[in-house]
């Protein structure tokens, strides 16, 4: 029951006995959700870790507490209020699913995790959420929205690598050649004369049946894979979009002598060095300036409403706004 998020050598079997049907979402709740899994509830699964402490980073305490039990050890199975909109109907947009779990209520959420777990009292990790389960809801739609502030530009660059994601499933649709497709999703599922296992899955064996397989690539670590086995509609599994590997680097700014004639050079460096949100330390490493220069340099950028800060703790963070990326972008084309 529910999504299900991992264990080391355990294996999971879905058993196909004839062709599957498939089919696509773009759902970026499920890239929210993995980000959340990797660097917030600390199950690493791929994500550089720049991007993993700039994004746990953004998550306030409420956020960290609540997803929690997702990073717990030997926990595989999350109850369905983890994902309340899954991608078997179609996209699903971050807002959409962070609405959905407002509307969500303590009681819904307390059946959820007895259908989960069995009547009385749940796994360890999960206790808190069914003594506190209004806290736990508003606590998990924060993360999710805290992460999706922080990786939504990242997200909007990724289009051109699901557009081609898109393309590819549909050409190994028609060629009839699924079979090859569902075992290179991920290092983590095999496919076999049986159909699929899956690694690092809670253990049990599905019939896939006559339900369709709906897939649902995400921006994420190479190890992700969020499935849900269980709905009797369809399937569905969420796994990284080929490609991902690129977007982790720092990308060489196109046009970089007119963004340099527009905001100046040290400037134009800066806005392109904040691929991820980053602090200050952190920039002027990267950047080889003196923290005086660094901090003169934002102060203008963020009079210029390209940039934001924000302390935590005894950091300050640096973060482009939608404002810089859109100047990115003009000088990209």
């Amino acid at each position: 029951m529910g999504a299900q998020v991992t264990r080391t050598n355990v294996w999971s079997e879905l058993r196909v006995r004839s062709t599957p049907q498939l089919s696509f979402s773009i759902s970026p709740n499920l890239t929210a959700l993995a980000m959340v899994i990797d660097a917030v509830a600390g199950r690493h699964r791929g994500l550089p870790e720049l991007w993993r402490r700039a994004i746990g980073s953004r998550v306030g305490p409420l956020g960290h507490e609540a997803v929690r039990p997702l990073g717990a050890p030997g926990g595989t199975i999350a109850p369905d209020s983890l994902v309340p909109n899954t991608p078997i109907s179609g996209d699903v947009s971050v807002q959409a699913q962070v609405n959905a779990l407002h509307d969500l209520s303590p009681e819904e959420l307390i059946k959820d995790l007895e259908r989960t777990f069995g009547p009385g009292t749940p796994p360890p990790q999960w206790r808190a959420a069914a003594e506190r389960p209004t806290r736990w809801l508003r606590g998990y739609a924060g993360a999710l929205t805290e992460v999706w502030n922080t990786i939504e530009p990242l997200w909007l660059r990724a289009r051109p690598l699901l557009d081609r994601e898109v393309e590819r499933v549909g050409v190994t649709s028609v060629r009839g050649g699924p079979e090859l497709l569902l075992g290179a999703l991920s290092g983590r599922i095999v496919y076999n004369e049986r159909g699929l296992l899956i690694r690092d899955s809670d253990a049990g064996t599905h019939d896939l049946g006559d339900r369709k397989i709906v897939l649902a690539p995400m921006l994420a670590g190479r190890d992700a894979l969020i499935l849900g086995l269980d709905d009797p509609g369809a399937v569905w599994i969420a796994y990284p979009v080929p490609g991902a590997d690129s977007l982790w680097r720092k990308p060489i700014a196109p046009a970089v002598d007119q963004l340099s004639a527009l905001v100046g050079p040290v400037r134009a460096d800066l806005l392109c060095a904040l691929d991820q949100p980053m602090t200050m330390s952190m920039l002027a490493t990267d950047m080889k300036i003196a923290p005086s220069g660094l901090t003169y340099h934002c102060d203008r950028l963020r009079a210029g409403r390209l940039i934001t800060r924000e302390r935590r703790g005894r950091e300050v963070w640096i973060a482009r706004t939608h404002r810089a990326e859109e100047l990115l972008e003009l000088f990209r084309r």
